[in-house]
């Protein structure tokens, strides 16, 4: 899981780069109406990641072992496709500070990593969890598909960006 753990922790460096010169105004900035605020794409990163953790380590815990070939979650990042949060994952309207989320994110990567320590790569290839678009998805790519999805909304975050200035 080394490689994956880098990408994840690669990508989640740029999210937070791209975002620490911004102020906290900025940063709860409704930039477009019916839109997220960068602050919201923060906090549905954190969502995201919690949520996808506890799903991973209950379905090694208590799913079925399954053979479930690989999938391309790589295209997580093509933003062509657009796709609606599910409720859990939706980002709260409250504003936060950037200190606030960043301690959320930390939270939530150290939760994961802390779970990634007790288990291997292999008993996480042995079972799968369902992805809306890509179907079943074993629970080792989840992992990557976690930095994937960060990567697709680093973008969104750097569109939301350009409307700042």
């Amino acid at each position: 899981m080394e490689k994956e753990i880098k990408t994840i922790e690669d990508i989640r460096s740029e999210v937070l780069d791209s975002v620490n010169h911004l102020t906290d105004e900025q940063l709860n900035e409704e930039l477009e109406a019916d839109r997220w605020t960068i602050m919201q794409v923060l906090d549905h990163l954190y969502l995201m990641e919690r949520s996808l953790t506890k799903t991973i380590q209950l379905t090694l815990e208590k799913g079925e072992e399954q053979e479930v070939e690989s999938k391309p979650v790589h295209f997580t990042v093509d933003r062509s496709t657009k796709v609606d949060a599910p409720p859990f994952v939706v980002p709260t309207e409250e504003e936060l500070t950037l200190q606030e989320m960043k301690d959320k994110l930390a939270s939530s990567r150290n939760d994961l990593l802390t779970f990634l320590d007790t288990t291997s790569k292999e008993a996480l290839q042995r079972k799968a969890y369902p992805h809306p678009i890509f179907g079943h998805i074993r629970l080792d790519e989840w992992i990557s598909f976690i930095g994937f999805h960060e990567k697709r909304h680093l973008e969104q975050i750097e569109e939301l960006k350009k409307k700042l200035f």
